[in-house]
């Protein structure tokens, strides 16, 4: 059974940063695109990176590109999401989800597997 574990979640200021990793057992790693969710409180849970099973490609939502960073670390069955210049509306619980699939990009419904969050908390 494939496993995803989030970790890195946190409060942090206006403008800094945080790392969130993800790491995925019971599965082969390299047979998934892997992506970034977040859901705030009250809202839909909308799309916040992905990144292709060979590392080579990477997508992101509007809101974060150019803050946000998605990375894949093969040798720990993970998945890195670098956050800087975080704003308070990131504020969000944050999901890991995995596609067995070549690439996936903003639809919930081509992961197959999801974590069961991290919260992040940015204070303005």
């Amino acid at each position: 059974q494939v496993r995803l574990v989030e970790s890195g979640g946190g409060l942090v200021q206006a403008g800094g940063s945080l790392r969130l990793s993800c790491t995925v057992s019971g599965g082969r790693f390299s047979s998934y695109a892997m992506g970034w969710f977040r859901q705030a409180a009250g809202k839909e849970r909308e799309f916040v990176a992905a990144v292709s099973w060979s590392g080579d490609h990477t997508y992101y939502a509007d809101s974060v590109k150019g803050r946000f960073t998605i990375s894949r670390d093969s040798a720990k069955n993970a998945v890195v999401l670098q956050m800087n210049s975080l704003k308070p509306e990131d504020t969000a619980v944050y999901y890991c989800a995995a596609a067995a699939k070549p690439w996936a990009t903003r639809t919930p419904g081509e992961y197959a597997y999801w974590g069961q969050g991290t919260q992040v908390t940015v204070s303005s």
